[in-house]
């Protein structure tokens, strides 16, 4: 009886024990202990990794990150006004009212005879929508100053922004000489309308196009034979090219609808106008007053197709089919879809003798750039694990790898969830921060590493001492990290909203390092490290913990400057190293020996050729 007793007296003793040391520890020891033999550790591991496959699976990839640079075009056309008519009457007032928009950073005016275009750019970062609508509403508010009475038009508004830069082009060319640019043209809009029915494509429109038109040249002397007047052909021309419902005719139980009038067609139709009279009452036609027949239309832009090496000996009429993209699409998936429609369609809608050349891939280079970046991504996280391997052992390699897989896995879905997408610069913002979110694991596996080198206490019990032990520091240094990183996401001007992800991405991948710090890390150890028992088990103190190679080198290396009669001047010498080093560093821009620049140089295989000619020399 005594001695049941005496043993619930000591069990009471050693809850006791139990409750202060667990009421001592901090926030870090208690939660590894909570997490370090849990079974849902391990789920949660897992569902942060298919997170992370699930964010590399959705997450659009892209060149460069998007950001909102919205501008648009204001075109108010003033028939018969010079350009300084124009400017004074329509530029000047408009850029006075346009002025006062919200969010308004610049605003640019071009006057010429006959027409006023503004561009009005909107301050960086600044929602599409929200600039449009506020654009809309101050033109149309304001439409009492323009000279409508005098014949100016309402203004036509073309927004503009980051995603009408087209992800792809397609050069259509053929090696035959009887291939003209009219018959490219036409094969060029067939195509729009089937690429337009590609999940994710926007504008679609073609580059050097020749449209065919029908041309009316007019001869004075047989008009005024006639007694016809310019403005009676132009009146024919007008009321014979219109058409519209005159009636609903009921019969036989039927609604028959009455069109009246018809669009011209063909040049014929135009020949056989009625624009007039003769002295005799007989009809004047078009034909009689004037030479009409059909042609292409002067173009504003070429496109030419040709090696460089022969430019102008073997150059060939092309035209260039331009492709945009939705916002928020993914430019790989509308690229290689775009792709395996042409293969479709060749042979089939596009005929045998006419190329397609792809002469633009912007999802080929997304792609490219991209799979380089997640391979330097996997290279880092591979040189930091071999790095743990030397200095450690393999044990702990597999635990600090396991939770940087982890930490970026989740990191990406943060990022996906910030509505970031898989540019440079946002891979570019993981391989910066692999340095630092390898520093939490690795801090935890070497402390705990380092308690089970001392011994005299099992894994269950060392696991939460040694995490809390290095568990304020590490969240102190991890939050020290981050307020020096989350200045740069408040940037203003172009370069903040572009380089977000950065500080973003790079503080989101901190947090989660830490928490992944103190509840996977402590499992794994639990897990690789349960079973393997170092020597000097029975020691008690730090001072019997096996010393290897690396210490033996940082203690040769280190110990002249700590200890010694020269300890002070070879202090003073490596201070002295270290600010001559800094020294050089600092001269290595001012001789530009380095470059300095805010993203690295882009190779890229593309040129532009810009010819300033006199005004008036013609386009060929």
């Amino acid at each position: 009886m005594s001695t049941d007793q005496h043993n619930t007296s000591a069990s009471g003793s050693n809850k006791n024990d139990a409750d202060k040391n667990g009421a001592a520890m901090g926030i870090s020891g208690r939660v590894a202990e909570a997490f370090q033999n849990n079974a849902i550790t391990p789920l949660l591991a897992i569902v942060g990794l298919l997170l992370g496959f699930f964010a590399i699976a959705i997450t659009p990839k892209e060149e460069e990150p998007q950001i909102d640079v919205t501008f648009a075009n204001v075109f108010i056309a003033y028939p018969g006004a010079s350009a300084k008519e124009v400017e004074n009457l329509i530029s000047t007032p408009a850029e006075q009212i346009l002025s006062e928009i919200a969010g308004v950073d610049d605003i640019y005016s071009v006057s010429q005879p006959g027409m006023s275009t503004l561009t009005v750019a909107f301050e960086v970062g600044l929602k599409r929508e929200t600039a449009i609508l506020n654009l809309y509403n101050k033109i149309y508010s304001n439409a009492d100053w323009l000279p409508a009475a005098l014949g100016a038009s309402q203004p036509l508004i073309k927004p503009m922004g980051i995603d009408d830069v087209p992800i792809m082009a397609l050069t259509l060319w053929s090696e035959r000489d009887d291939v003209s640019q009219q018959e490219l043209t036409q094969l060029a809009h067939t195509l729009e309308v089937e690429l337009k029915r590609i999940p994710g494509t926007r504008d679609i429109y073609t580059l050097g196009e020749h449209r065919q038109v029908v041309n009316v040249t007019l001869d004075p002397v047989r008009l005024n034979a006639y007694g016809i007047a310019l403005s009676d052909v132009r009146q024919t021309l007008l009321a014979s090219n219109h058409s519209a419902p005159a009636r609903d005719v009921v019969k036989n139980n039927q609604v028959i609808q009455v069109q009246a009038g018809d669009f011209l067609t063909t040049a014929q139709e135009i020949k056989h106008l009625v624009v007039g009279l003769s002295a005799n009452t007989t009809p004047v036609y078009l034909a009689d007053v004037a030479d009409v027949h059909v042609q292409a239309d002067v173009p504003n832009n070429q496109v030419f197709h040709a090696p460089f090496n022969a430019l102008d000996a073997n150059s060939k009429p092309a035209v260039t089919i331009a492709i945009a993209k939705q916002p928020g699409q993914n430019a790989i998936d509308i690229t290689q879809a775009i792709e395996q429609r042409l293969a479709k369609l060749k042979n089939n809608l596009i005929p045998a003798d006419v190329n397609v050349d792809i002469t633009r891939d912007y999802g080929k280079t997304a792609q490219s750039k991209s799979n380089t970046l997640i391979a330097k991504l996997l290279f880092a996280t591979a040189a930091v694990v071999i790095l743990v391997l030397f200095t450690m052992s393999w044990r702990e390699a597999v635990i600090v790898g396991g939770a940087i897989f982890i930490t970026l896995a989740i990191t990406l879905f943060a990022s996906w969830a910030w509505g970031f997408t898989l540019n440079r610069v946002s891979l570019f913002a993981l391989i910066f921060s692999i340095g630092i979110l390898v520093d939490d694991a690795i801090v935890v596996v070497e402390n705990i590493h380092r308690h089970l080198h001392m011994g005299g206490k099992k894994l269950l019990e060392v696991i939460p001492k040694a995490v809390d032990e290095v568990g304020s520091p590490t969240i102190l240094a991890t939050f020290t990290v981050i307020a020096a990183l989350m200045p740069m996401a408040f940037v203003s001007g172009l370069m903040g909203p572009y380089m977000s992800p950065i500080p973003i991405n790079a503080s989101t991948g901190m947090l989660i390092s830490l928490v992944v710090a103190f509840v996977v890390t402590p499992w794994l150890s639990f897990k690789l490290l349960n079973k393997h028992t170092p020597s000097g088990e029975s020691a008690h103190d730090e001072e019997n913990v096996e010393r290897g190679s690396l210490y033996k080198l940082f203690n040769r290396t280190m110990r002249p400057f700590i200890e010694g009669t020269r300890a002070a001047r070879n202090r003073l010498f490596l201070f002295a190293g270290v600010l001559a080093l800094i020294g050089l560093a600092m001269l290595l821009p001012v001789t530009t020996a380095v470059v300095m620049k805010m993203l690295p140089f882009d190779n890229k295989s593309e040129f532009q050729v810009i010819v300033d000619m006199p005004e008036g020399t013609p386009m060929e």
